[in-house]
């Protein structure tokens, strides 16, 4: 047994909690921070109490409010170019994980010389970043508590991803009411999100007895939570578990990694700018059945944290386990394949190559080919039950 977790961040978790932002960055001694956040959660007045709390605690701010889904690296370098030398102390990341990501990448910016191309790969910055506060207002990035900020490449359509310990958020703010205003598409496709992390981190190489524990549970509530978060926004309860489940996702791929599922999501979202978690959840059933005889048992596992007959022998759940991931996506309105705008078959062997070449490639549970990963994309396309 050989493995290392690292947690170096605070969690605070309470409804309302943002109408509190400001007391809990006077505690880290920041005077001007960059609020990082995209035009949904600006228009919505999600920020209306978060800019009242700064300025009672006397908290000076800027704003990036423009942050894309799927974050660009044009856009980073230009907010890194705008705010540089103005005296930033550190960053408040409030959004999904586009504005986390974002953040992270602005983050490195402000305290490293270049453009975030540079620093594509694994710990490649030279020094610390400026602190990073997380209010996540979706259940499903977990990229509040994680080390890795994924930004599209403009120029090669790709999702590059950087990943360092030093850029994970000192601070992560968790306020359920926050999630009441999520549309039910978003809230969705985040979920399956999480689900996706959870599960890539139990079945992936280097999963760990820490990140498999917290992977296990968080698959057992996303698949009691997620559907009543989604069909009642009301139901604060199914809010508050979901954002936990993806909390502890987090927690969990942050130190173990993802695996093929999101090499091919990431492929997908560069070429087509499709929305990360619609893209993990078409592939995740399609891959999870490609993998499960790589293990059966770790694979049974997740199919009883799904809630597939704990009596069943392991071959037989992890088979019904992936009924089930069809099933969710369907009771959840996720699209299939061949109804992702912009899709086009000439592409299916760039998207192949794209996987193939993806950081966490190598962390999946059964060696993946530029073939295999053709097979899946076409399988996926071709998928109509």
């Amino acid at each position: 047994m050989n493995f290392q977790f690292l947690l170096p961040t605070r969690i605070i978790m309470q409804p309302g909690l943002r109408a509190r932002t400001g007391e809990h960055l006077q505690q880290l001694g920041l005077k001007k921070v960059l609020i990082v956040t995209d035009p949904g959660v600006k228009r919505a007045g999600l920020l209306d109490a978060i800019y009242r709390s700064l300025e009672q605690a006397g908290i000076a701010y800027a704003e990036v409010s423009d942050v894309k889904p799927n974050p660009r690296s044009e856009d980073c370098n230009l907010a890194a170019d705008l705010y540089r030398g103005k005296g930033i102390e550190g960053l408040l990341a409030v959004g999904g994980g586009s504005a986390m990501d974002a953040a992270k990448a602005i983050s490195v910016l402000l305290t490293h010389e270049g453009r975030v191309e540079d620093y594509e790969g694994a710990f490649t910055l030279q020094r610390d970043v400026l602190p990073i506060v997380a209010l996540p207002t979706t259940a499903g990035t977990g990229s509040e508590v994680t080390f890795f900020s994924v930004i599209t490449d403009t120029v090669r359509h790709f999702k590059m991803s950087l990943l360092d310990y030093r850029i994970g958020p000192v601070m992560a703010l968790l306020d359920s009411d926050i999630t009441a205003t999520l549309p039910a598409p978003i809230a969705a496709s985040t979920g399956m999100d999480a689900l996706t992390h959870a599960i890539e981190a139990y079945t992936g190489k280097p999963a760990n007895p820490i990140s498999d524990g917290l992977a296990l549970h968080a698959i057992r509530l996303i698949s009691r939570y997620l559907l009543p978060a989604v069909r009642d926004a009301d139901n604060r309860e199914a809010r508050e578990q979901m954002l936990i489940a993806s909390l502890i996702a987090g927690m969990a791929f942050g130190n173990a990694d993802i695996a093929s599922v999101h090499c091919i999501s990431e492929a997908i979202g560069g070429l087509y700018d499709t929305p990360h978690g619609v893209g993990n959840a078409i592939f995740l059933p399609f891959v999870f059945s490609h993998n499960r005889d790589a293990d059966l048992q770790r694979h049974a596992d997740v199919a009883y944290a799904l809630g597939v007959d704990p009596t069943l022998d392991a071959a037989t759940a992890a088979e019904k386990a992936v009924e089930r991931l069809f099933e969710m996506s369907r009771e959840l309105g996720i699209p299939r394949f061949g109804q992702v705008p912009g899709v086009r078959e000439q592409d299916f062997a760039l998207i192949a190559e794209k996987s193939k070449s993806n950081i966490s490639d190598a962390s999946n549970a059964k060696p993946m080919t530029h073939e295999s990963y053709l097979a899946i994309i076409r399988e996926a396309y071709h998928y109509t039950a």
